[in-house]
């Protein structure tokens, strides 16, 4: 293989990089502790064109390969979780699924605004009894002849409560079991479109998290994404390479804490010399490399895998299963190097190593990873 980056591709990580130190790194921490959401961020990205980097530019999008775009959402991931969440999602989710499942008029009516960031996009397949069994929809939708009817309740719904297109996943025909489930194209500022309270948690926490609720809401037939009865398979496939957009932000968030650690260790002297000069400490951070290494080689390789249109299923799964099981473990591992100042929010490392968490949940917990992986492989489809 050739592992050397194409001039555009470097581009865009130097202007990643660039936005996340310049645009991103002031202010972080008190957006983190007030929960509020990074919208002077978000619209910059949009400018950039980052918000639909790999939509084509008939659509108002950057028309750039998947590797360009797992890239910049790593340099992000490094600083800002909660921005490169929301990036995330509109991206890898929302305009995927809305460019490769929706009609022409479906993507000149909304595609073309969410490419752009001028709307930001919501992905609303979890209910409270239906996360990582996406099967069991109580959502409903009810064909009432001109128009479908939709009633249910979504949950963990990110940019729940600053986005203006909803893909809403739900049972329209509960006889056909998972054959049933559609998915439509709501907007949030229909009657009955309900949003919750914002979700306080963990980390991530400058990005919106809510409980959406569907109260008698009327669908136009027009906005049906896709043939009837596949939105299921529609919400497997948008998530199976929405995983490697996770799999990246956990990419960047270890990145992010070894950068750290690593010149933390230069400066922190300890008897007598900087504690990298230490052997218990060099041996980490030559763990944490390692470990990034490995986890961005089976990152870049699902992405490109994407760009080739070969199937990424099982790379995507292997890639969110690592990167994020790196993330969590070497985040740790940075709080430790920083020793006391790790446990404070001055210096980064305890943000991150919150933010981490997440990436072994959404979008398919790391339990869900396995399942998807070791089907494959009894299947016979060899990961080589």
């Amino acid at each position: 293989m050739n592992f050397t980056l194409t001039e555009e591709q470097l581009a865009v990580r130097e202007a990643a990089r660039d936005f996340a130190q310049q645009v991103c790194l002031p202010g972080v921490i008190d957006r983190d502790r007030t929960m509020e959401y990074p919208t002077e961020q978000i619209k910059q990205l949009g400018e950039l064109g980052f918000m639909g980097m790999t939509v084509s530019p008939e659509y108002g999008g950057s028309g750039l390969d998947n590797l360009s775009y797992i890239i910049a959402l790593e340099e992000i991931s490094k600083v800002d979780n909660s921005t490169s969440v929301i990036m995330s999602v509109n991206n890898s989710l929302v305009c995927y699924g809305l460019e490769t499942y929706g009609s022409e008029e479906q993507k000149q009516k909304y595609l073309t605004k969410l490419a752009t960031g001028e709307w930001i996009g919501s992905f609303c397949l979890s209910e409270p009894e239906a996360g990582s069994d996406a099967t069991h929809q109580r959502t409903t939708a009810v064909d009432m002849g001109d128009h479908y009817l939709l009633n249910g309740t979504k949950n963990w719904i990110t940019s729940g409560g600053t986005s203006s297109v909803h893909l809403v996943i739900a049972q329209s025909n509960p006889d056909a079991g998972h054959r049933g489930i559609n998915c439509f194209i709501v907007e949030t500022s229909w009657d009955g479109v309900e949003i919750g309270a914002k979700e306080d948690k963990l980390g991530i926490r400058s990005s919106d998290t809510h409980t959406i609720m569907y109260n008698d809401v009327k669908v136009p037939k027009e906005n049906l994404l896709g043939k009837d009865g596949s939105g299921f398979k529609f919400a497997m496939k948008t998530l199976s390479g929405g995983r490697i957009g996770i799999a990246a932000q956990a990419l960047g968030i270890a990145g992010g804490a070894y950068e750290l650690a690593t010149a933390y260790s230069k400066e922190r002297v300890a008897f007598g010399k900087a504690i990298s000069d230490h052997q218990a400490i060099a041996f980490k951070l030559a763990d944490m490399a390692t470990d990034i290494e490995a986890a961005k080689m089976l990152v870049y390789r699902a992405a490109w895998l994407k760009d080739a249109d070969l199937d990424y299923n099982q790379a995507g799964a292997m890639a969110k299963l690592f990167a994020s099981s790196v993330a969590m473990k070497h985040t740790v591992e940075a709080v430790q190097v920083h020793g006391g100042y790790g446990f404070v929010k001055e210096y980064h490392v305890e943000r991150l190593m919150r933010d981490a968490k997440i990436t072994q949940i959404y979008e398919g917990t790391s339990e869900v990873q396995k399942i998807v992986i070791s089907r494959g492989l009894l299947k016979g489809e060899l990961y080589v």
